[in-house]
């Protein structure tokens, strides 16, 4: 039971990220800035900025941290990839 005020996290749910929406988070997961993300990807930093948005609603999170961890469990991302780099 979760504590009082603190939403439960449905951790079996069936998370869908979008195709860009995966290169966002692996970017960050390689510990890009958000700037960074968005120059090897051609878009703005709002336009980044709305992608982590979503994938933070998405995986229930709030922080960079907190996705990549989510998405390993989840296994969106591998943790042998992220380490190999």
């Amino acid at each position: 039971m979760a504590a009082m005020g603190i939403p439960e996290v449905q951790e079996n749910r069936a998370v869908r990220l979008t195709k860009r929406e995966l290169e966002v988070l692996s970017l960050v997961v390689e510990g890009r800035s958000s700037k960074d993300v968005a120059d090897a990807l051609y878009v703005s930093k709002r336009t980044v900025d709305f992608h982590l948005a979503n994938i933070y609603d998405k995986l229930q999170v709030s922080n960079r941290v907190q996705a990549f961890r989510r998405a390993t469990r989840l296994g969106l991302i591998s943790l042998d990839s992220t380490l190999g780099r």
